[in-house]
């Protein structure tokens, strides 16, 4: 009797475990849960890469574009309209651009975004009787020097266009900010 007491009083603070099985109704459940997820991925990774991928593409640099020739461009700004080859995500287009081309006081031609940066706006070159040899935007009275340095109400000058001359004409390239101000 002693050796059944020693055995109950070892095991006296102890529950006895368990064993829990699965009923065919949980393998069941989880069987076809699980392969019902792995369907469900198996549709949704194609429709959420054919979405994402053109925002996970490396965005292309500008390509040259031939605008005008160089005989034709001045000390005075003129607009010449111009068109891209645009794509977007999955939209190809081909808008009409236009942009300010001059020669400096260095006789380098340069060539700006007519886009105010205030709001967005198309400013003109002599737009406003009031702002004489100056870029004038006719939404809120913001204006700019030849070089499209803001002078009042816009908070950024004009964007510049990298620009080359070949063979007597003016390309265009990538857009960015003024660097002449």
């Amino acid at each position: 009797m002693n050796e059944h007491s020693n055995q109950e009083s070892q095991h006296h603070g102890e529950k006895p475990v368990a064993r829990r099985e699965m009923s065919r109704r949980q393998f069941l459940n989880y069987t076809l849960g699980g392969a019902g997820a792995f369907m469900g991925a198996g549709m949704l990774v194609p429709m959420i890469r054919f979405a994402v991928d053109p925002v996970l593409q490396p965005k292309a640099q500008a390509q040259w574009v031939k605008v005008v020739e160089e005989s034709k461009v001045s000390n005075e700004p003129k607009s010449f309209k111009f068109k891209v080859h645009q794509v977007d995500g999955w939209y190809e287009s081909e808008p009409e651009l236009e942009a300010w081309i001059s020669k400096g006081k260095d006789g380098k031609v340069f060539a700006l975004n007519p886009t105010c940066k205030h709001l967005g706006c198309t400013v003109n070159w002599n737009g406003s009787p009031e702002y004489k040899d100056q870029y004038y935007c006719p939404c809120h009275g913001a204006h700019y020097t030849a070089d499209g340095k803001n002078l009042a109400v816009a908070p950024l000058p004009l964007d510049e266009y990298e620009v080359k001359i070949e063979q007597g004409f003016v390309y265009l390239g990538q857009l960015g900010p003024n660097k002449r101000v």
